[in-house]
This record gives C-alpha cells, structure tokens and sequence, in this order.
C-alpha cells in the first residue's frame, strides 16, 4: 500500500530521497534534494519535522553563483556529513561538489567544476576511503562527453581519471564513439575497478555498459547497446539509453534502459561482470499493462529487485515494481494515479505523485520503500512517500482434525521466517459462536493444540477458512521464530 509522506509544497520537484534509520538523527527520516534553485531536506516518516537543511542560492544572469544549484543526484552521508553535487551553478556555472555538516549545518563547496575537468555533475558519488568518486556528464579535456573524477572529502586532490572519447555523429544523427558520452549514472565500486553506464555514444549511439581501474587504466566497453528499428525507430533487443547506474550481485550487475526492448518503453537487462554473458531479463510494454521508461536506478535485496518506471501502468502515471534476480515473479507494487490539470497552479495533480526518477530505499525492520516523486501530489509538486511491503500470503490446509497455516519464508525479498501468527483484537462474536464457542474472550492467542470445534463436511470446511482468514489475514508479527501453526479440530457433528 502506497501512502503519501508529505505532498511537497515546501519545495517543489523533489528529485531524490532516501531512507535513513535513528542511528543519526533519532528517528528515522527520508533526506533528499529539491528544486527551486535546489534544497536538501529531511522529514520524519511520518510525514511530520519536515526541515530545510540547506537551501542553494540563486543564479546570476550568468548562471554562476558561489555554492552551485539544481542538486539531482542522491546524496551520500559518511559519518555526520552529507555529499553531494549539483547540476549548474558554481563560479563557473559548471556544478559542484558540496558537503553538509549535520552536527551544525554548516555548507562547504568543495569543488568547482570548470568545464575542462567535466561539468554537470548528476550521478551518485562512491566513497573509497577518504576518496569521492564521480562522473560528470559532459566536458573533460578536450572531449567533451564526460569523465570520471576523484576527489579527496576535504577538497583536495581532484583528478580526471578518465575522459570519454569524441563523439562523431552517424547517418542518424546521433553521436557514436567507442565508450560512450554523457554519464548520468552512478559508479558502482567492487575491488578496485568502478562499473557504470553510459546514457549515450557507443557503436550506435545509444549507450553502453563500462568498466575502469579506478586509477583510469584498463578500460573496457563491456556492451553497446544495439541501433532501434522498427514503427518509429524505436525497437531492438536489448534496450537504448541507459540513464541509471548499475547494482552489483556477486558477478551481476543489473541496470535499466529507459528506451529501446520489444516495445520501445525500455528494459532491465543483467550483465556479468566480465561482460560476457548479457540478458534482457524484462522489455518494458507500457500503459496499460506494464511501466514504461525506467530511469531510476534498481535496488537489491535478497533475490528481488526493486525500481521503478517514469511512465505506464494503468493510468500511463508511473509505477513501482519488484521481480526476481532469475527474471521470475514480476510484481507492481504501486500504480500511481493519473493527474488533473489544475488551472489555478498551472501544475498536474493527484493524490500519490508521479515520476519516480531516483532510486528508491528499503527499511529491512519496517518492510517498507521509501521513494519520491517528482511531480504531482495534491500541489502538483511531487511528493515522499512510503509503501508498505504485504505481508506473507497464508496458506490454509485441512488434514484430518488438523488444520496447517504456513507461509513463505521469504517473498518479495523480505525475510518471514521470523513472523508469528497472532490472533485479531476483538474479533466478530456471532462468527466464532458459530464455532462453537459460547464466550469468546477479546484475544485468542492461538498456539499449537488449541481446540477449535468445527462442523464436518464442505460446510465446515467452506466456514473453517473464512474464520481462519478472518481471524488471522493481517495478523502477522516477528515475536517468534516460527513458521508454521497447527489447530485441533475436533469434528462437532
């Protein structure tokens, strides 16, 4: 079940957030980035403490300013303190590369991008060490498609430490080169080489797949993705235009592509690290059936991915989805709702959000995914919200005067092995006196051979399953490790 956070009007356009538990700030909050000239924020989970941690100054007419502007990319915390880049802005009006102090709010730009060593900056930073590690999306030497940089926490020691190659444009007018132009993506870091995708170039122009020492040696293009055919030029096997990072299992990486696939609408695609073994695991087919155009990055847990789509479902709005690493069990957990043009604020609204660009965060002890949206909500401003992961699915089985509820021990990627079933407060008298219980207490904690009289016959059977689901549907909790409950069942007749 999706619920709204808070319908952002504070700050409009909410392009990120995350969860992070109460080791840091007492309880547990969502921090993320904002639009305007940009903010970072926090807000309590349940939708109340909502506060501005910084707020970006404006931009002259020039587009410089002293701290940078447009913050898009996912912050990263380490220790007390808060990392992050932002789009434009800066003396240059390149971006930055800002810290946060939470301990006292205090703001220090770090870095200002210059063009030559990259410029807009917009993937999510990996800490090595002391170390911050980036991509910009444009500049770097005498390129211009992007780079990877290196960066110290205190500022110091800012490398390039490899600059994408020059892009020429094709017959189809789009700019192809061996490793690819414009990085928007974050890096992902396994020992000492970083894996990351390109939005655009390679062979045909539509992206790639890469890896790199992290000292700028030994890079490889470890997939192109292929030209699009077909209606519209839209098509092809394996996806164009990988705007999201990767995330790493063992010797998988898994990404999206926000165009290309069997439908056009985008794919997730796997790929090993070595890059000889690369698998389409979903073509996105779109309103009404399916999401379409991914652009967040994928998060893992357990077996189970979770994203989300910037379009489709069935009302075209956007969705949120798990499914399994082996491609199995492909899961909408949210279909967001369609938006109504409201003349008074010139924006489109609803009640959930639409536009889920960033990727999403998970909270193991509350079973819940926490994202934002970058528009709509009742202001038409975006909105943080929250869906709850359902619980496990019962099942109910006679067996002689036996009955056998179990469940999963895992399903969407959350552990049930530890839940306990727990009998319902109060529950409805007049069912559980058809059962043979004359006075029934408020609570029935249900533990192995309790008794439970029951008529015999498809009767009983056809009331036993009701009472049960009745009873015990929504009633799962982790006080026990245990998997399984059997009640006696006494035949009445």
């Amino acid at each position: 079940m999706l619920k709204v956070i808070i319908p952002t009007v504070m700050e409009r356009f909410p392009r990120q957030g995350w969860f992070h538990p109460a080791t840091l700030f007492m309880e547990p909050r969502c921090i993320g980035t904002a639009g305007g000239w940009g903010t970072v924020f926090s807000v309590k989970i349940d939708g109340t403490g909502f506060t501005n941690l910084y707020n970006f100054t404006s931009l002259t007419s020039s587009g410089t300013n002293s701290d940078g502007a447009f913050p898009q990319a996912r912050l990263l915390l380490s220790g007390t303190t808060l990392y992050g880049t932002t789009y434009t802005g800066g003396s240059s009006g390149a971006g930055t590369i800002f810290a946060i102090n939470l301990n006292d709010l205090s703001f220090t730009n770090i870095h200002t991008f210059s063009y030559v060593d990259g410029y807009r900056p917009g993937s999510l930073m990996v800490l090595a060490g002391n170390t911050l590690c980036g991509t910009a999306s444009g500049g770097g030497g005498n390129y211009g498609s992007g780079t990877i940089f290196k960066i110290n926490t205190d500022g110091s020691g800012f490398t390039n430490i490899y600059n994408f190659t020059a892009a020429s444009t094709n017959s189809a007018g789009l700019y192809t080169n061996s490793d690819g132009t414009y990085l928007n993506s974050g890096l992902v870091l396994l020992n000492n080489t970083f894996y990351g995708t390109a939005n655009y170039g390679g062979k045909s122009g539509h992206g790639t797949v890469f890896k790199v020492n992290t000292n700028g040696m030994f890079f490889q293009t470890l997939h192109s993705f292929t030209a699009l055919t077909g209606p519209y030029n839209s098509t092809n096997s394996d996806g164009a235009d990988p705007l999201a990072g990767m995330v790493l299992s063992g010797n998988t990486l898994y990404g999206t592509t926000m165009d290309g696939g069997v439908w056009g609408d985008g794919t997730m695609f796997a790929i090993s690290t070595d890059g000889l073994d690369f698998t389409n695991l979903h073509s996105f087919a779109g309103y009404p059936s399916d999401g379409a155009i991914p652009e967040g990055r994928l998060i893992l847990f357990s077996n189970v991915l979770y994203g989300t789509t910037s379009q489709g479902g069935s009302f075209g709005s956007s969705t949120v989805f798990a499914i399994n690493t082996d491609d199995t069990g492909l899961t909408y957990l949210s279909d967001f709702s369609a938006e109504e043009y409201d003349a008074a604020t010139g924006f489109g609204t609803n009640h959930d959000g639409v536009g889920p660009f960033d990727a999403l965060s998970f909270s193991q002890s509350e079973n819940t995914l926490y994202g934002t949206a970058s528009d709509g909500g009742i202001f038409g401003s975006g909105t943080v919200f929250s869906i709850s992961l359902p619980p496990p699915p019962l099942t109910i089985a006679l067996a002689q005067t036996n009955v056998i509820l179990s469940w999963p021990s895992s399903a969407l990627g959350v552990n049930y092995a530890g839940f306990v079933l727990q009998a319902a407060t109060n529950p409805d008298l007049a069912k559980l006196e058809q059962c043979g219980r004359a006075k029934p207490k408020n609570k029935f904690p249900f533990r192995p051979a309790n008794v439970l009289p029951v008529k015999t016959g498809n009767e009983g059977n056809a009331f036993l399953n009701r009472f049960v689901k009745f009873v015990f549907l929504q009633r799962l909790t982790q006080d026990v490790p245990l998997r399984s409950l059997w009640l006696t069942v006494p035949q009445a007749g």
